[in-house]
Formats: C-alpha cells, sequence, structure tokens
C-alpha cells in the first residue's frame, strides 16, 4: 500500500507504524487501565496496513478482536528531537484510521508482561482511510471521530479528549525515532471499543476527512 497526497505527483511509501495506546482516560477506564503519564508506544509493521474498501482478516489464533478508530497523522518530513512547539509543520496529512486489536491475544501477553505485538501485528490490522494534506485540517485536536459497525455507531469521541495531543506525540516520539517521510502515528482510540465479526462492514470518520470502509473476513 502506498499513500497519495492530493495534489502530489508521486506517491508515499509507508514507513514505521507508531500506535500510542490509552491515550484518552474513558478508554483507559474501560480497559481498568491507569491514565499513562506519558505517551505509550508500541509498533505495527507496514504490511499491517490496508486501503478504504479492503478487507480486515480475523487471524485463526484469536477469536476476539476488536475496533479502535483513531486519528492518524502522516509524518511529512525527516525529524529527530522536535520541539513541541514545531511539531505540526512536521505533518504531511491526516486521515482516519483503525487499530484492529486481537483483545484475547493481547489480554494474554498483559498478563505475562509480553509485548503486544502479536496482537496488534497481524496483517490487514491497519486499515487507513484516504489522507488529506495537513492544511486541510485546521485543527488536530478538534476533529469528530466516529466508529460504526454494519451502521451502528459504537465509538463517537473527539480529539480534544486526548491525554497527549498530537504535537506532543510528535515531539516525544522523536526523542526515541528518527521520524521519517512516510512515518504514519495512530494517536488512539476514544472509548466504546467491541468486538467485530466476519460479514462485519466497518465504517470509520473523522471530521475533514474522507470515510473510511472495510468488511471483515475469518482466515481461510
Amino acid at each position: 500500500m502506498k499513500i497519495q497526497l492530493p495534489g502530489q505527483a508521486s506517491a508515499i511509501r509507508p514507513g514505521k507504524l507508531l500506535c500510542i495506546g490509552q491515550n484518552y482516560a474513558r478508554h483507559a477506564a474501560e480497559m481498568k487501565s491507569r491514565v499513562p503519564d506519558k505517551p505509550m508506544i508500541f509498533l505495527k509493521p507496514s504490511t499491517a496496513l490496508v486501503g478504504d474498501g479492503g478487507r480486515v482478516v480475523l487471524p485463526s489464533m484469536s477469536r476476539d478482536v476488536h475496533h479502535e478508530v483513531e486519528l492518524v497523522v502522516l509524518i511529512g518530513r525527516t525529524g529527530k528531537h522536535i520541539p513541541e512547539s514545531e511539531a505540526l509543520a512536521y505533518v504531511g496529512g491526516y486521515a482516519i484510521g483503525l487499530d484492529m486489536t486481537a483483545r484475547d491475544l493481547q489480554a494474554e501477553a498483559k498478563a505475562k508482561g509480553h509485548p503486544w505485538s502479536v496482537a496488534k501485528g497481524f496483517d490487514t490490522f491497519a486499515p487507513v482511510g484516504a489522507f488529506v494534506p495537513a492544511d486541510a485540517v485546521a485543527d488536530p485536536q478538534d476533529v469528530q471521530v466516529r466508529m460504526a459497525v454494519n451502521g451502528e455507531i459504537r465509538q463517537d469521541g473527539h480529539t480534544g479528549d486526548m491525554i497527549f495531543p498530537v504535537a506532543r506525540l510528535i515531539a516525544y516520539a522523536s526523542r526515541i525515532f528518527t521520524l521519517e517521510a512516510g512515518d504514519l502515528l495512530f494517536t488512539g482510540t476514544p472509548e466504546g471499543v467491541g468486538p467485530v465479526q466476519p460479514g462485519d462492514v466497518l465504517e470509520a470518520t473523522g471530521t475533514g476527512l474522507p470515510a473510511l470502509r472495510v468488511t471483515v473476513h475469518r482466515e481461510a
């Protein structure tokens, strides 16, 4: 999958998928977790990406895969140790996305103190809609994000409720990783996450962003 921004001749090859866990207080509460005092970062492989109109494939290893709607940030240029005051200048675009999670495998990993890579990293576990240029979103902290399953709204949140706003996430992540053009930052999900089943139609929307629509299938 490549990323095409309106008005740009060449597509961008995605790089690192940086994901933020428990960035909304009410989601942390529904997961029975404490609100973190600094951003909680995990990674997904680029092979988890799938675009609008694609398929989310439920792996045979899990029987409890959940949807998590998120604002996704496209990094537009390389940066390291980026000041928070300059962080949004490194954004190339925004989209709506889903962080699919094998909740049973995640719970097992948490209980053992293991990483979440398996629960988060299956192929098709990072659906992303079409990106808009950064200047099409006046304020990334003023985006309503919604997630519907078969037409029923399951998640309805606002990025203004993030514990760590986008600029702070970029600044913090850049202290750990060199951020490069094509990297994607999944900024966390509001409350209302829940399971999906084969045959479900998932539709994610965000203010000013193209809708994302995918269907759910069971691994053959």
